[in-house]
């Protein structure tokens, strides 16, 4: 805005002053505070486990994870020879193989000139960025991994009827079946001898604000106090911790989410911070702020993971 205020037939308070205010005497005045920034929800810490993270130092590290072997039981008939085996178990190998980066520089001049800390604040951006680039990720590269009897049109190890959505033909969800879904997803899991405790279900934003607005609105449904509507939060469905995310996967061709369900006990992820640093910039007179992630994902159980390929109604 020009000061003095002017009308279109010239000032408010007689003749345009020499030199201008504007740009002169009037000082440019800039806030102390940033705007808030918000960030995508992420939920790889809520749905892997972190058993080896440990055991990483650097990028290109192994970690080999044994298994339990499986005991074969006979039939035993008197007098009858013994067939003795010896357990062997297969290795499942971590690689710490991917890594992500970032890399400011903060001239001399403007740190000087300035009232805030930019450092500290280009870091603090950096490292949920850096959260959800990763999430992304894991989440678009574990469905390979995935047991074939936990996806499809014929989901389930022992009934083979579960629709759980292919591509080119994913389930349309509406607010009547949202909750069935869910339940046929506890039912793959179930005929899998999955652990009920501990299960988790990443459906994108859509679904739920269709749950919320299903039968389970009702709070006398739910066993809750306050309703869905009242509290916002999607908490538990047949043994399932609900969690929300917009960085499932998405195919515009299909308009569909991939979304996951199973127990972390499926899922391991190790990370590591390896690097933050600053040094002094070669080409210009400034600092520079950098770090390095490196980080490995493997689905270890993929009996444990399912997908429901959904679209919206």
């Amino acid at each position: 805005m020009t000061y003095p205020v002017q009308s279109a037939g010239g000032t408010v308070f007689g003749t345009i002053p020499s030199p201008a205010y504007t740009g002169v005497f009037i000082p440019e005045l800039w806030s102390g505070k940033i705007i808030e920034k918000f960030y995508d929800a992420t939920v790889l810490a809520a749905i892997a486990n972190t058993d080896y993270e440990g055991e990483i130092t650097s990028f290109g590290d192994k970690v080999t994870i044994r298994t339990k072997p499986s005991i074969a039981i006979n039939n035993y008939l008197a007098y009858d020879s013994l067939v003795t085996e010896t357990p062997s178990s297969s290795v499942v190998e971590l690689l710490i193989d991917q890594g992500k980066y970032w890399s400011t520089v903060l001239d001399d001049v403007m740190e000087v000139q300035s009232d805030l800390d930019h450092l500290s604040m280009w870091a603090d951006d950096a490292s949920e960025q850096m959260k959800i680039v990763i999430d992304t990720d894991v989440l678009a590269g574990i469905s390979a991994d995935v047991a074939a009897e936990n996806q499809g049109a014929t989901a389930g190890v022992l009934s083979g009827d579960l629709d759980m959505g292919v591509a080119a033909s994913p389930f349309s969800v509406d607010s009547t079946n949202a909750i069935d879904k869910i339940i046929e997803a506890g039912q793959v899991l179930d005929e899998q001898n999955i652990p009920e405790t501990g299960r988790w279900f990443v459906i994108p934003a859509w679904m739920s604000s269709l749950i919320k607005r299903s039968e389970l609105r009702d709070a006398s449904l739910t066993g809750d106090g306050v309703s869905m509507l009242r509290n916002g939060r999607l908490g538990m469905i047949d043994r399932f911790t609900l969690y929300a995310s917009n960085l499932l996967p998405f195919s515009s061709t299909d308009s569909a989410h991939s979304m996951f369900f199973g127990h972390s006990h499926g899922l391991t992820f190790a990370s590591q911070l390896t690097k933050v640093e600053t040094l002094r910039a070669e080409s210009t007179f400034g600092t520079i702020l950098r770090g390095l992630q490196v980080f490995g994902f493997k689905v270890v159980d993929g009996t444990a993971i399912g997908i429901f390929y959904g679209t919206k109604a």
